[in-house]
């Protein structure tokens, strides 16, 4: 873990300076200066928040390509956190090598699984190059500079290439220029300002349900009946207990008083319903 300055808010991410996880992390704050906790894994962001080492944490939960994160719906739900806001931020992939070097000359580029995923396209006209799993964009970059000599290339951010002396050899690389990732702001409700209700547009719900025939049929019809806009419905099996489920329901609305009916109406009809968090909606855009 990093130690920072206490006078700036301490946000715990998976990563280091120059991921992705970093830009969702300075764009959401913005203006305010954050205090980076870099973290190896994702369990190791809700650490820093159980050992108060970081006042927030910045979450991944969902890629357009590659789908949901299922274990940090889990790990949300596990550790009982708020979810605080939202950040949707564009991927844009870049190739990332030595100053000087041409694409031409590269033959070996590291990144992360989804990275190399999300870019195989553009690899195509360069069969001799080799693509190299690891576990992180920045790391990659950070390594590239570091460890590796000419013909060595990172997938990444461009922020990456600033931070670790890189040069981006090609930008946009990615296949699909509508590649975003969706970012949860997680930690305790007291750390970030109260919302106004006549600000909060979205809401993150959980809960389970018994073996009743229609009953999940049921609980949507509630939510729609008071005009509750499910943006996400997704289904975690709980352990222990034999085909069943707890849903994950993301909810966008108009009006917050209505809201507040709508789960109400929907309690009788739920097992252990927890309301995750209450919050202003993220901007989906390709800025």
């Amino acid at each position: 873990m990093e130690t920072h300055s206490e006078s700036a808010l301490r946000v715990a991410i998976q990563g280091v300076p120059g991921s992705f996880h970093d830009i969702a992390a300075r764009r959401h704050f913005a203006p305010r200066a954050i205090a980076l906790v870099a973290c190896a894994t994702f369990d190791e962001v809700f650490k820093a928040l159980d050992n108060d080492q970081a006042d927030l944490g910045v979450l991944a939960v969902e890629n357009s390509q590659a789908g949901s994160l299922l274990q940090n719906y889990v790990r949300l739900q596990e550790s009982r956190y708020a979810v605080l806001g939202e950040h949707y931020l564009r991927v844009k992939q870049n190739l990332l090598g030595h100053p000087g070097q041409r694409v031409e000359e590269i033959r070996e580029v590291y990144s992360h699984p989804i990275a190399i995923m999300q870019c195989r396209e553009f690899f195509k006209q360069f069969p001799w190059v080799k693509l190299v799993d690891s576990y992180d964009t920045a790391q990659s970059a950070k390594d590239v500079a570091t460890k590796h000599g000419p013909g060595t290339a990172a997938i990444g951010s461009e922020l990456a290439a600033e931070l670790y002396g890189l040069e981006v050899l090609a930008e946009g690389i990615e296949t699909n220029k509508r590649n975003y990732t969706r970012f949860l702001v997680i930690g305790r409700g007291d750390v970030l300002p109260e919302t106004s209700a006549h600000l909060i547009d979205k809401a993150s719900i959980g809960f389970s349900l018994e073996h009743k025939t229609g009953r999940l049929s049921q609980v949507l019809s509630v939510l729609a009946f008071y005009d509750m806009n499910l943006t996400k419905i997704q289904s975690l099996p709980l352990v222990g207990e034999a085909w069943t489920y707890f849903f994950h329901v993301d909810l966008t609305f108009e009006d917050f008083a209505r809201y507040q009916l709508a789960i109400k109406a929907i309690q009788p009809l739920t097992k252990d319903l927890q309301v995750l968090g209450e919050y202003r909606a993220g901007l989906d855009s390709l800025d």
